[in-house]
């Protein structure tokens, strides 16, 4: 069984409910055994990850079009905190971006700017709490990662 660690912030319970439903399919289907880690109870704090992870960023930016203005985070800086402090970030496999797709441009934007200030890639996105194929086919994008990453 292998082991992998999901660390997410979640506000509004969107992104709680995807990672539940991907912990699950990834332990049914892939003999995956995750950890979570909800940025959100740890009030700010940080500690070394030395295992594999996921990050997970739902999408919270100040008001514009993600264009011209719109694109400062908001809210869910804690996570990028996180990932930055102890050189987590050189555990990091990726980042898998949520949002609105309502909000066109600043749709997953905080996950993009995420990858490339870190150096990760964005795994893929999914729209507020994820559909069922949504699950599958990022579950498929993580264990591809996790395997390139045991073989290397």
């Amino acid at each position: 069984m292998t082991d992998l660690t999901l660390i997410f912030i979640s506000l509004s319970g969107n992104t709680l409910s995807f990672v539940r439903r991907l912990s699950q399919y990834l332990a049914e289907k892939h003999h995956i055994q995750t950890k979570t880690i909800n940025i959100k109870e740890l009030h700010h704090e940080t500690f070394p990850v030395m295992e594999s992870f996921v990050a997970i960023l739902p999408t919270y930016l100040e008001g514009g079009n993600g264009i011209d203005s719109g694109k400062v985070e908001i809210l869910t800086n804690p996570l990028g905190d996180f990932i930055a402090a102890h050189d987590n970030v050189k555990h990091c496999l990726g980042i898998i971006g949520s949002g609105n797709k309502n909000f066109n441009h600043q749709y997953c934007l905080t996950a993009k700017q995420y990858a490339k200030r870190f150096g990760f890639p964005m795994l893929g996105d999914f729209e507020l709490r994820g559909t069922n194929a949504d699950i599958e086919r990022l579950a498929q994008v993580i264990v591809a990662r996790l395997t390139a990453d045991q073989q290397s």
